[in-house]
């Protein structure tokens, strides 16, 4: 049976639309996913919504709604930019699902079995817009003497009776976990900005709110909900079928990654892990924290006006095309920018110029000149071997290496560049004039570039897995020959060519994207 891998995004608070970050982390997300696939991995993608809080209510309750009928339809936006972006999640768990609530209520109890819950009164500065609790030292002041937190967002002194969580007791089980496990936080910034925080000491934390009833109840203890945290971190389990030991929960869990923002990197680096030990559940083996996607280099902000809804990008530029540069253009892990010119340039130079023109090329002149016929010949040069072994070199270990530790700008970097000497191979080599000089070693080159683009077609679906896939379709590739363990398979070519598969007259895969006025 093949290895297991687990993964999720973070799960996003559905008070507005999603937004371009959203959408990133959604589609790095999956391409992780895909990659961990198509290395032979039995892979559980899980994402979803987190609809409790007194945000949550407050914005129906502002909106004139009830709070789940809110929650129901902002939900569903999210579960649209999934479908739409192609993210091939395996559930989408809402934080408001019976389940769910099921889920919470055992962690709860088995943190409280361990006596690690205890009634008390909370007094200190909340913010309701990250539904976090931050102390006197972590605050700065913002215009006419707002306190804000590190977020910037505005927090209010808070007074009310509340369940506590003894995280002062986990602060040195943490610090032995990030000592012992090096890579459990990445990238090495976030996990320096989180052992200063624990170093720093650790405060027991609250866990319930009685000012609003919008949560899952405390088990035993009327008039309380559970805290956000305690609440949204649990999908990662009700996601998978926790409590019953007969779901996928017993196969998957411990989580292989928790995919999420820089900015919510302690509650899932020092609050979860803290919660599993208390519970006694394993613990994750990796969160990842990626950075912001700025547009123009600026933060988005409603204030700014440049909040920008994914979908209306995907549309525009088409689904594909957005993965594909968001998972080129932006080092995962850092802070990355996007604009219109920027999409259109990466685009059109990698994609509609290079690899689409490499295959709408190459394609068209089989079909036209041998019928649609696999060109086979036994006049190979060297030529042929050094730019299969580069390919080859770039598909099976450079892209291969650098996806599985997350870094597809890297990786995509190197397919670029066998992309590039596809394209120089088929200008030095002119198919085109073989054509009448030497037929036969026309089909040597033919059958080069076709041999070298079902390597970079293959290696490439994790980020554009649509037009990976229709390439795929016109070579005559069958679906059970797309895996990376196919890359090993030198003998496929001929089975394929004997197999009577014709090349059709090709459809243009990367079409040329073109700015507006408006851009």
């Amino acid at each position: 049976m093949s290895e297991p891998f687990y993964i999720t995004t973070a799960i996003a608070y559905p008070n507005g639309r999603p937004h371009i970050g959203h959408a990133y982390e959604a589609i790095a997300t999956d391409a992780i996913a895909r990659f961990q696939r198509l290395m032979g991995r039995d892979v559980r993608m899980v994402t979803g919504t987190d609809e409790h809080g007194l945000k949550m209510a407050q914005t129906a309750r502002a909106a004139g709604r009830e709070t789940l009928e809110f929650a129901d339809e902002m939900s569903s936006y999210f579960r649209q930019m999934c479908a739409g972006l192609d993210i091939s999640n395996d559930v989408f768990m809402r934080t408001s699902d019976a389940k769910h609530h099921e889920a919470s209520i055992a962690l709860w109890k088995a943190m409280e079995a361990k006596g690690d819950l205890y009634l008390d009164r909370y007094e200190g500065w909340y913010s309701v817009r990250d539904e976090a609790f931050y102390g006197e030292e972590e605050l700065t002041e913002g215009e006419g003497g707002v306190k804000l937190s590190p977020q910037g967002t505005p927090v209010e002194w808070t007074v009310e009776e509340s369940w506590f969580f003894r995280l002062s007791k986990y602060q040195d089980a943490l610090l032995k976990l990030y000592s012992e496990n090096p890579d459990f936080i990445r990238p090495e910034s976030r996990k320096n900005e989180v052992l200063r925080f624990v170093e720093g000491g650790l405060k027991d934390l609250s866990v319930s709110r009685t000012s609003f009833d919008w949560g899952v109840p405390v088990p035993g203890s009327p008039g309380h909900v559970m805290y956000v945290w305690v609440d949204a971190l649990t999908t990662y389990l009700s996601g998978l079928g926790f409590p019953d030991q007969n779901s996928d929960y017993a196969r998957f869990w411990p989580a292989s990654v928790h995919i999420i923002g820089k900015d919510i990197v302690r509650f899932h680096a020092v609050y979860w892990p803290a919660f599993l030990m208390s519970a006694d559940l394993p613990l994750p083996q990796q969160v990842f924290g990626h950075g912001f996607l700025l547009n123009r280099g600026e933060k988005m902000s409603k204030s700014l006006g440049n909040v920008v809804d994914p979908m209306e990008l995907a549309e525009r530029f088409g689904v594909d095309a957005l993965r594909y540069f968001l998972m080129r253009e932006v080092s995962f892990g850092q802070d990355g920018t996007y604009s219109a010119e920027a999409i259109v340039s990466r685009v059109n130079a990698d994609l509609a110029n290079s690899f689409g023109n490499l295959a709408q090329r190459t394609l068209s002149f089989i079909s036209k000149n041998l019928e649609g016929r696999l060109p086979q010949s036994d006049v190979k040069a060297a030529e042929d071997e050094e730019l299969l072994a580069l390919v080859d070199d770039a598909c099976r270990n450079d892209v291969t290496r650098e996806f599985a530790a997350f870094a597809f700008s890297q990786g995509l970097d190197s397919w670029m560049r066998a992309v590039f000497a596809c394209n120089q191979y088929i200008d030095a080599q002119a198919p085109w004039a073989l054509r009448k000089t030497d037929p036969a070693r026309m089909e040597a080159v033919l059958e080069t570039l076709l041999r070298a683009m079902r390597s970079l077609a293959i290696a490439v679906q994790p980020v554009i897995p649509t037009s990976a896939s229709k390439l795929l379709d016109q070579l005559g590739i069958e679906a059970h020959g797309r895996d990376y363990a196919a890359l090993n398979d030198q003998d496929y070519y001929a089975r394929l060519a004997s197999s009577g598969v014709t090349i059709a007259p090709p459809t243009p895969i990367f079409p040329r994207l073109e700015l507006t006025a408006e851009d």
